[in-house]
């Protein structure tokens, strides 16, 4: 086994391993982080946000790196990474202090990119392994009750119109906040659905989520009726301005862009006088609730895509918090606030 000698004494020396001597050459870092961030999307198939993310979180590193003279991966040491979390915590000329979770995700990219270089040999070891992202607080996920899903739902329908135009668009925005809804779909899926992954028949839906998994989710009632009338009223209007396999067309005849989608809940959410609603609430909101109807945690799990179910756990504790708010409302044991001392 390989010992992990400290990297500014062994920058241009040869180092001795079980299988004999090498001489360890220096790594110049962009060209490894240009190795990894293919890495990451041909092999591992993040998707291209996912990739361009990693990309800034680097640069920035890279930047921290060459502010220190360090023009090598094989000159970093433990140290050295525990330096740049500590800049990205406390802030430095030019870059406010940024929260756990920032930090947390930006160190993420440092580990791997470190363990990627040590794994393809460009590095003798990873010195990253033992800096530690810190743990950023639990937060629950936002959840809107029933009553106020149903309001933002309707006025995204609004007053019937003559213009078939403006019609067809409030068609796409029920169908559109139906789909979010009824599927837990993240707005990335919704708006990057193509005809082909509707099946209407069957009731049901194919989205395209993280990494290129693809799951197949059941349509409600309510969902495939309004994807219905969109797909016959009003898609054929936007579509006959250019060919296109989306579902979700603008104006334009093109695909509904994630910005314009933002819009459509915007719009319909101010109209119901709901505050803090986005494509992310939605998708809380259709997992809460399932697991308020006495669904399993671990079908709730398929039906959003996670990969891990530990990550769709944390809605089981808004779901206890909602249990304990009826006990404490509904039990004639928890009804009084002044509850008499035991002697």
């Amino acid at each position: 086994m390989a010992v992990c000698v400290p990297p500014r004494r062994r920058a241009w020396y040869a180092w001795c391993a079980d299988d004999g001597v090498r001489m360890n050459a220096q790594a110049d870092p962009w060209p490894v982080v240009q190795r990894f961030l293919d890495h990451l999307e041909g092999e591992r198939g993040l998707a291209r946000n996912s990739v361009l993310a990693y990309r800034r979180d680097l640069r920035r590193y890279l930047e921290h790196l060459s502010a220190r003279q360090i023009r090598s991966l094989d000159d970093v040491d433990e140290s050295e990474v525990a330096e740049f979390a500590a800049t990205l915590r406390e802030g430095r000329q030019g870059h406010p202090p940024l929260a756990a979770s920032s930090v947390a995700r930006m160190l993420v990219a440092v580990r791997s990119l470190h363990r990627f270089a040590a794994q393809e040999g460009d590095v003798t070891c990873d010195v990253s392994q033992p800096v530690r992202p810190p743990a950023p607080p639990r937060r629950l996920p936002r959840a809107l009750t029933v009553d106020q899903v149903t309001a933002v739902l309707a006025a995204a329908s609004g007053p019937a119109g003559s213009d078939p135009l403006e019609s067809g668009r409030r068609l796409r925005a029920v169908a559109l906040l139906e789909l979010l809804y009824g599927t837990g779909a993240r707005i990335s899926e919704a708006v990057g659905l193509d005809v082909d992954d509707l099946d209407l028949d069957g009731a049901s839906v194919r989205l395209q989520g993280k990494g290129g998994r693809a799951r197949v989710v059941p349509l409600g009632r309510y969902a495939e009726e309004a994807l219905s009338a969109y797909l016959i009223r009003a898609r054929p209007v936007l579509a006959s301005r250019r060919a296109s396999p989306a579902v979700f067309l603008s104006r334009r005849g093109t695909r509904l862009s994630r910005q314009s989608a933002w819009t459509v809940l915007r719009t319909a959410a101010l109209a119901a006088g709901v505050d803090g609603v986005s494509p992310h609430v939605l998708r809380h909101s259709f997992a809460t609730h399932l697991l308020d109807g006495g669904a399993d945690v671990r079908v709730v799990q398929e039906l959003l895509g996670h990969a891990s179910v530990s990550t769709t756990q944390i809605y089981t504790l808004v779901t206890v918090d909602r249990l304990r708010e009826v006990y404490a409302t509904s039990h004639p044991r928890a009804l009084s606030s002044e509850r008499p001392r035991r002697g």
